[in-house]
């Protein structure tokens, strides 16, 4: 089966519902009230996300989702991107629903999943402990039983939606072994579950998680006992290009304002586009973009025709991630001046594209996975 970027009849429905909607309901200053907000989103743009099933794009049909390839959800999640709306879409349809099909029991799936899709409920991974990694082992929460129940206590850097999120998936590790792991779906209301939104330019909507004694019931417990490690890099790797798609809607749309302000941007009785150094920067900017999407796609396409594709996922978030940052830089030296008003479109792609360059790994981390996978398999 040969690599084709052509949209399938169904995707171009897709895509064409999405931009409708984006631009239908979405104007210049919700988007701007969404990403100055703490969770992105709002009851009524909430409502309508479910209504058009984007929440369950691929959790099976037999759990209430509509459980299309990762392909399709990626085209969706690009469309978002190029506006770019903020929300924990990715964090709940996407990783969320990949954890709980990879990790959970028969049981788990037929509770959680249907109310995932009804937007009823609305995990978020929590990963990152204070010295910031990204892999299985970055899990350092401690948990103790007593009387049936699980107490986990730490404290957690980097949780993406984090308030937006109904319950929260933390990683214990239970042992020395690489999958020694469990994975714990806790509700946030708990008792000892406590928010801290991180400020700073480049975190968005991240937020501290402390955990102080939390009482989980075993029902809480999402995959095997220690056997959580495997499951959930899996799920985190299949999640990792569709994040790439919706940077790659970003890149689109940055390449679009910057080329299209080009043109009508009069400087010395001409277009500043004639100027040889803007278009040094254009085609930088097409570079970027084509790479990002290349990679992106390549590696959702192995995803689902061959079921694995290590090396082409830690690809295409090192270009995605770097392309999207670079692209934004481009467009403010083009732009130049009105480009670093907040009120201009730009800036909000400024602001997603520094705080998705690090979740679930930035550039260098997956450069490193990448190299240590490619020496491995040449020797």
């Amino acid at each position: 089966m040969n690599l084709d970027f052509r949209l399938s009849e169904s995707e171009e429905i897709l895509k064409t519902a999405t931009l409708n909607f984006l631009k239908r309901d979405i104007n210049k200053q919700t988007l701007e009230g969404l990403h100055d907000s703490d969770t992105g989103t709002n009851e009524a743009i909430w409502r309508k996300v479910v209504e058009m099933g984007w929440l369950g794009i691929i959790t099976p049909e037999e759990f209430g989702g509509t459980g299309y390839p990762l392909t399709t959800a990626g085209i969706l999640f690009e469309a978002l991107g190029s506006a770019p709306l903020p929300g924990p879409y990715f964090s709940s349809a996407i990783l969320g629903s990949l954890i709980i099909q990879e990790a959970g029991t028969a049981d788990q799936k037929k509770s959680l999943l249907p109310a995932l899709v009804e937007g009823t409920m609305v995990p978020t991974l929590i990963l990152t402990d204070p010295w910031l990694g990204w892999n299985s082992e970055a899990a350092q929460i401690s948990c103790q039983e007593k009387d049936g129940n699980y107490l986990l206590s730490g404290r957690k850097l980097l949780a993406y939606d984090a308030l937006a999120a109904t319950h929260l998936i933390v990683p214990v590790p239970l042992g020395k072994k690489r999958d020694s792991l469990s994975l714990f779906l806790v509700d946030k209301k708990m008792e000892g579950v406590s928010l801290r939104k991180l400020p700073g330019y480049l975190m968005g909507r991240a937020f501290e998680v402390c955990l102080e004694a939390v009482s989980c019931p075993s029902s809480g417990l999402l995959s095997k006992f220690k056997r959580g490690g495997a499951p959930l890099r899996k799920a985190v790797q299949k999640s990792i290009p569709i994040l790439c798609s919706y940077l790659v809607g970003g890149c689109q749309a940055v390449f679009d304002l910057t080329v299209a302000y080009s043109r009508i941007r009069v400087q010395f009785s001409q277009p500043i586009g004639r100027f040889q150094r803007v278009q040094d920067m254009i085609i930088d900017m097409i570079n970027q973009v084509d790479a990002a999407r290349w990679t992106t796609y390549e590696a959702l396409w192995k995803l689902d025709t061959q079921g694995t594709a290590p090396e082409s996922i830690h690809l295409a978030k090192a270009v995605a991630g770097e392309a999207y940052w670079q692209c934004c830089n481009l467009a403010h030296r083009a732009i130049s001046g009105i480009s670093y008003s907040m009120e201009h479109p730009l800036s909000l792609h400024t602001r997603t594209s520094r705080a998705w360059y690090n979740f679930l790994g930035e550039p260098a981390y997956h450069k490193q996975q990448l190299a240590g996978l490619l020496l491995m398999v040449s020797k």
